[in-house]
């Protein structure tokens, strides 16, 4: 079922006045206060509290303690949201500093604690660069400052140069700039498709790709669909030739720890029915789980030996709550603490500004 343009417009830019016919995406709520802004405020304190170091880093700590672009990104997002500019701005200039890349406005993709060189790979990571530019437009209208605008639409620009490919007569995302292509082949990691993201920056940097990129990113989407379940995988290859789908061999087959922000993604853009957050959603909701699995693998249809963590349990919730199919997720995690580490605690605190900005608020 290929999306119209018309969708795809609304989805990616801030008009919808051009066009085929279709239905359009709803627009981001626009919240300045209330319980869910609250909820906002309180969940970047609590994640700055824990992983922010002083000089403005984001501390993975279930990795070592490494730093990522995506980190630094999502807490831009919430430090913005939250209207913390301080912190916000030592969050940025933390990233400039230690992750920009020498030619262009992109940001490397890790940052490594107590070696002698901390950048070993100067590849970036296009989910970490999308959320950054979102945030920085979002600060420019929030704190009325240009400066902002101007950095963002530099990270969009290099964007459409550098990792905007065409395979297979659609046009796609690659994850980095570096390492996804091969002469009959392409990969993706489809939870890299943050579509508020992407409207956002199609409204700053106009260009009809934006538009391409929101229609084939969603028929890729729609068509994506693996195992028992039929969920979105964490990695995908595309075929140039005949657009066929595949799974790669040098990654599990699963529908883990990246593709659980496909339906957040969607969710969070107002695109709740959209097949990936239904599968999700009913996935999740299984009667068959002992327990909130963790992931499934789709060469076997098994499920994580082990339950999901709380920031996984949370996409769960806000994924039963926008697909509208009255669902109920399994019985509440032994553990109560929703941020035991970095990871959890990022699906935690963007669950809880797709919330707000969705208006799929159920706290």
């Amino acid at each position: 079922m290929p999306i119209s343009r018309r969708s795809a417009l609304c989805l990616a830019a801030a008009t919808c006045s051009v066009g085929a016919a279709g239905p359009a995406a709803p627009a981001l709520a626009q919240v300045a206060g209330g319980p869910a802004q609250a909820r906002v405020t309180e969940v970047w304190g609590q994640f700055r509290l824990r992983f922010m170091a002083p000089e403005g880093r984001i501390i993975d700590t279930g990795n070592q303690n490494v730093s990522h672009s995506e980190g630094q990104s999502y807490g831009m997002m919430l430090a913005v949201s939250s209207d913390d500019r301080p912190s916000f701005d030592r969050l940025w200039n933390w990233t400039r500093r230690n992750l920009r890349r020498p030619r262009d406005h992109l940001t490397a993709w890790r940052w490594k604690p107590n070696v002698q060189q901390p950048v070993e790979d100067l590849n970036n990571a296009t989910d970490g660069d999308l959320m950054i530019a979102w945030a920085l437009l979002k600060a420019a209208e929030t704190w009325n400052a240009p400066e902002y605008r101007e950095q963002a639409v530099a990270i969009g620009r290099d964007i459409l140069r550098l990792v905007v490919r065409s395979a297979g007569g659609m046009t796609v995302l690659l994850p980095g700039a570096r390492g996804f292509e091969r002469r009959e082949s392409v990969t993706i990691n489809p939870s890299y498709y943050c579509f508020p993201a992407i409207r956002a920056l199609a409204g700053a940097v106009p260009d009809p790709a934006w538009v391409r990129i929101a229609a084939d990113g969603l028929q890729i989407l729609r068509a994506a669909r693996f195992g028992r379940w039929n969920l979105p995988p964490d990695w995908l290859t595309l075929s140039r030739g005949d657009r066929r789908l595949s799974l790669p061999d040098n990654w599990a087959p699963r529908f883990s720890y990246d593709a659980v922000r496909v339906p957040l993604f969607l969710g969070w853009a107002g695109l709740g029915q959209e097949p990936a957050v239904q599968s999700a959603a009913i996935f999740w909701a299984d009667p068959s789980h002992q327990r909130l699995p963790a992931w499934t693998d789709f060469s076997s249809n098994a499920v994580s030996p082990y339950g999901a963590s709380p920031g996984i349990a949370a996409i769960a919730a806000f994924s039963a709550a926008v697909s509208g199919r009255g669902l109920r997720t399994p019985a509440a995690l032994p553990q109560t603490d929703p941020m035991p580490d970095y990871y959890s605690g990022v699906l935690t605190a963007l669950v809880s500004l797709a919330r707000r900005d969705s208006g799929a608020d159920f706290w």
